[in-house]
């Protein structure tokens, strides 16, 4: 045991040793290098330091170099352009000059052209404004007819009044009556019809006149629009618009006995009144059911017309009897002027022989006596004989 612990120690001694040894070896060796390290490393600086300093001169002198270069060509280059831009300029001035030489003559030809044109255009505008003026007027007109319904109303009310007034005589009408008892609404007119008894009461034909302007407006714009499905639309709206008024007349003013059992809806427009009597349906319900006969101005004229022979065929047939009364009253009248006529006839005639009995006998006796008288002038004759008084001119009945 003491034996083999004392070779381990001699071992471990051993080994120690070689460590030792390995270890002073490794830092000679390490102690080397690094001082050939650092020898190579100031070595490299400086060589790294001394081509950075050649590199920088280099440089510097190749960016010197290179803006002068660029300063001479640039210089150049300006000199080429102040050049190019004087070439420019002239070649620019001619051509200026040669356009503005053919645009002068090419402006002053299209000028003249173009004026004259203007010329004419615009004496076609000033024509059509004028038209266009008179067709505002005329447009502006109608709109202001056609825009508000108490307008509308009126001018109906107006138009259809002149129609009476130029037609009938005052008394044939009267406006703004209540013909219905039961209603307190008054018609525009009313003709008085003579009534069926003898106590002078008249028969009222009631007159209304009406105007749908809504309706009437929409079928005009379908007709300008050539638009058939519009068109179709607004005739069915207008015949709903004349139903309603034509239902109101008839419910307002027709009152048999005191009234005529119709009515006469009056429509102010002949285009309107046209429109209406197209649809014959339309005009038979309003007759049938309303009891309502719708005119224009030209027929209301003419039913008018008849109404006046009418009247006056009445008159005559009322008459009659008293223009036989009166014409017998002047036969007898007229034998009794007959019988007085021949009288006085008479004693003219006889005054008429007495006269000239008188006249002849006593002329000649007078005659005779004065034959042997001288005649005496005229101035002297006032002496011997007094004029003749105007009195004694009067009595007598002519003159000396």
């Amino acid at each position: 045991m003491d034996d083999l612990g004392l070779k381990q120690k001699e071992q471990t001694d051993l080994t120690v040793k070689q460590l030792d040894s390995v270890t002073l070896k490794l830092d000679e060796k390490l102690g080397q290098l690094i001082e050939k390290f650092q020898s190579n490393s100031n070595q490299s600086r400086e060589a790294l330091d001394k081509s950075m300093n050649n590199f920088q001169i280099a440089f510097t002198n190749n960016v010197k170099d290179f803006n002068d270069l660029q300063k001479q060509k640039f210089a150049e280059l300006e000199k080429k352009q102040g050049e190019l831009i004087t070439i420019t300029e002239l070649k620019l001035e001619k051509m200026r000059e040669t356009v503005d030489e053919k645009l002068q003559k090419t402006l002053e030809a299209r000028l003249g052209q173009s004026f004259e044109l203007v010329s004419k255009q615009l004496e076609s505008v000033q024509k059509g404004l004028g038209e266009m003026q008179s067709l505002a007027n005329d447009v502006g007109g109608l709109k202001r007819v056609l825009s508000n319904v108490k307008t509308r109303g009126v001018m109906g009310e107006i138009q259809l009044g002149n129609i009476l007034e130029q037609i009938l005589a005052p008394e044939q009408y009267e406006t703004n009556v209540k013909t219905k008892r039961s209603s307190g609404d008054h018609v525009e007119f009313a003709i008085k019809l003579p009534g069926r008894d003898d106590n002078n009461q008249p028969v009222y034909l009631p007159i209304d006149a009406k105007f749908p302007q809504e309706a009437y407006h929409l079928l005009q714009i379908a007709y300008d629009e050539a638009n058939a499905v519009k068109a179709e639309e607004a005739t069915r709206t207008l015949a709903i618009s004349i139903r309603k008024f034509a239902k109101d007349i008839r419910d307002k003013y027709l009152d048999p006995p005191y009234t005529t059992d119709f009515a006469i809806m009056f429509l102010p427009i002949e285009g309107l009144y046209a429109e209406v009597v197209r649809n014959t349906d339309l005009i038979e319900q309003l007759q049938r059911e309303y009891k309502v006969i719708v005119t224009g101005p030209t027929t209301l004229a003419a039913i008018l017309n008849s109404l006046q022979m009418g009247f006056k065929t009445l008159a005559i047939q009322k008459r009659s009897s008293e223009v036989w009364e009166i014409l017998g009253a002047v036969k007898t009248e007229f034998g009794k002027f007959g019988g007085i006529l021949e009288k006085a006839q008479k004693k003219i005639t006889e005054a008429s022989n007495d006269i000239d009995t008188l006249v002849g006998t006593r002329t000649r006796a007078i005659e005779r006596r004065l034959r042997q008288v001288q005649e005496l002038p005229a101035a002297e004759t006032g002496l011997f004989l007094e004029e003749p008084e105007a009195d004694d001119e009067k009595e007598f009945g002519f003159d000396l």
